[in-house]
């Protein structure tokens, strides 16, 4: 039997069983990380099973870490090297996206996306010089960590060595981990299974047409659907997360009171959005300044957001929505940064009615992002 992480009432159950010892280990002040090394094996096979999904993450891990430690081993500056190391560690989830279209059964199992960030992180950091040692065990269990296996937030691993390492008095795990561990699960129990199911259930019933009603309800109401059933999800490992120890990082912070889209992405699905912006854009920002090819920084800007946001929409996947979806972002966030430097907007910015209409804009714009996102379009252009 496979289980849905944090998808159904059964996972919720062995995961309060399986937290018991740590909460009594994190209290007598004992390191939870062995205990939970182990029951993060358990749970990644209760979520993935022991058949072909198994065995394609024992050679994802094998792959992986083959390429961490040789990239090491060289710890090379040659940037071709490099490149050819980012190349490899991503070829699992190439392959991964690819098989719809090559109409293959390879690489497919549970997390592969997070897995396969959290790989290839490893081993930018090394080239860039910021992490010094490497642990077997440590690396192994920063990629499965059980709380963040499916659903993220993605974490960076010199934070998250420094947490499993570190000692918790007692006091500190009740008031900094235990307690707000606690209401982060709650709160992502409410929103997934009280609110998400209830917006789901409103979606269910929408006219099968292509009126623009149908069409209009179903924007709104899969925003909110989207919001609750992924923040639920995230709360829910973020609280898991405490519990056995790990800070992991937050993954939303009221996104709809944004004020433009820049300010949307520093809310939204934060940790995904940071790991794109350190690793994709400010890389290739400095790349093309060092180049100078392209002389105005603005456009720099704009090209870094454009392939930046447009990469987001392909690693959600190979279907035109959510291309779409990336290169609508892009030019989101090109637009934004050109509206937000006029003088309108500079002499109004500090005004409470102009700020209520910009969260108002915003909002819609985000709707329609995630009416796109959601490949409901296609029922009207098929």
């Amino acid at each position: 039997m496979i289980l849905s992480q944090y998808g159904d009432y059964l996972y919720l159950y062995i995961l309060l069983l399986v937290s018991i010892p740590a909460v009594i280990l994190g209290i007598r002040e004992k390191n939870i990380k062995y205990y939970a090394m182990f029951i993060t094996v358990v749970m990644v096979i209760l979520t993935i099973g022991v058949d072909s999904q198994f065995r394609y993450l024992l050679g994802f891990i094998f792959w992986e870490m083959i390429l961490i430690y040789t990239f090491y081993r060289l710890r090379t500056k040659n940037k071709l090297i490099f490149r050819i190391y980012i190349i490899l560690s991503l070829l699992p989830l190439i392959i991964n996206k690819l098989m719809p279209f090559l109409k293959l059964d390879l690489v497919g199992f549970v997390g592969i996306s997070y897995m396969s960030f959290k790989t290839v992180q490893i081993i930018i950091d090394i080239f860039d010089g910021n992490v010094k040692e490497l642990d077997f065990f440590d690396i192994i269990y920063f990629i499965l960590f059980f709380p963040t296996l499916s659903s993220g937030p993605i974490d960076r691993y010199r934070r998250f060595k420094d947490d499993i390492n570190s000692s918790i008095s007692s006091d500190d795990y009740i008031e900094n981990y235990l307690s707000i561990g606690i209401k982060k699960l709650f709160k992502g129990i409410v929103y997934k299974f009280a609110f998400a199911s209830i917006l789901y259930v409103f979606m269910d019933k929408i006219p099968n047409d292509k009126s623009a009603l149908s069409l209009i309800m179903y924007m709104y109401l899969y925003t909110f659907y989207l919001f609750f059933d992924f923040a639920g999800y995230s709360s829910m490992a973020i609280g898991t997360g405490y519990i056995f120890g790990v800070h992991v990082p937050e993954n939303f912070n009221k996104p709809f009171i944004s004020k433009d889209m820049k300010e949307f992405w520093t809310r939204w699905h934060i940790s995904l959005s940071r790991w794109f912006g350190d690793y994709i854009f400010s890389r290739y920002v400095l790349a093309a300044m060092r180049n100078r090819k392209i002389k105005k920084k603005k456009n720099i800007y704009r090209i870094g957001q454009i392939i930046t946001m447009t990469t987001m929409g392909i690693w959600h996947g190979l279907t035109w929505y959510y291309i779409a979806y990336g290169v609508y972002q892009g030019i989101a966030l090109v637009l934004t940064d050109n509206y937000i430097g006029t003088k309108w907007h500079k002499k109004n910015a500090k005004n409470k009615i102009y700020q209520y209409l910009q969260v108002f804009i915003t909002f819609h714009i985000i709707c329609f992002g995630m009416l796109i996102f959601s490949g409901y379009l296609n029922r009207f252009f098929g």
